[in-house]
């Protein structure tokens, strides 16, 4: 396992009214994570976790650039890509690609790429207890587990917990506690 420390203060719980957002230089200060994408073999996104406020379409656009991008890469080279001009200019993507998903995320150069891939197989192998092997179905018909799961991982764009056990079990206290409300 790895452990992960979370260094300075993070914008990520800044709201932005009146239709704004922040200014890049203040919300990517502190990101180690800017996004959290799992998008299918045709380009769907399936879940899409941006930690840096954008618009709609903004989002749409770097979901297409991130699918050209990594679907053309062979599967013999390494997981391991340059990020596009509308990221910031450190970042990196990095992905997995497992049967029909591709799970990707966004990271700034302060991020090590070992530790990343290691949380994305953290991330699938938690998804594969909690459906007993995750598929695509899952994740459309169980997005409110599958973004609890990743908000117990990674809020605010930094890594909050790494160990499965301890996410499991966060997983079933919140579904006792909804088994008990009904």
């Amino acid at each position: 396992q790895f452990l992960y420390f979370i260094v300075g203060k993070g914008e990520a719980g800044r709201r932005v009214r009146g239709g704004g957002s922040p200014s890049p230089q203040k919300s990517q200060k502190n990101k180690m994570i800017h996004s959290v994408m799992i998008i299918n073999n045709h380009g769907k996104a399936r879940l899409l976790k941006f930690y840096d406020a954008m618009p709609y379409d903004v989002q749409q656009q770097m979901v297409n650039e991130v699918f050209r991008t990594i679907s053309k890469r062979s599967d013999d080279v390494c997981n391991f890509a340059d990020a596009g001009k509308q990221w910031p200019a450190n970042a990196r993507y990095i992905y997995r690609h497992y049967a029909t998903l591709y799970f990707v995320f966004i990271v700034d150069d302060s991020e090590s790429e070992l530790a990343i891939l290691d949380l994305i197989q953290i991330f699938v192998e938690t998804l594969d207890r909690c459906f007993e092997d995750v598929c695509e179905l899952d994740l459309i018909f169980h997005s409110d587990r599958v973004h609890y799961i990743l908000d117990e991982i990674i809020m605010g764009g930094m890594v909050l917990e790494t160990n499965k056990e301890e996410i499991m079990r966060s997983l079933d206290g919140l579904s006792r506690k909804n088994t008990m409300n009904k």
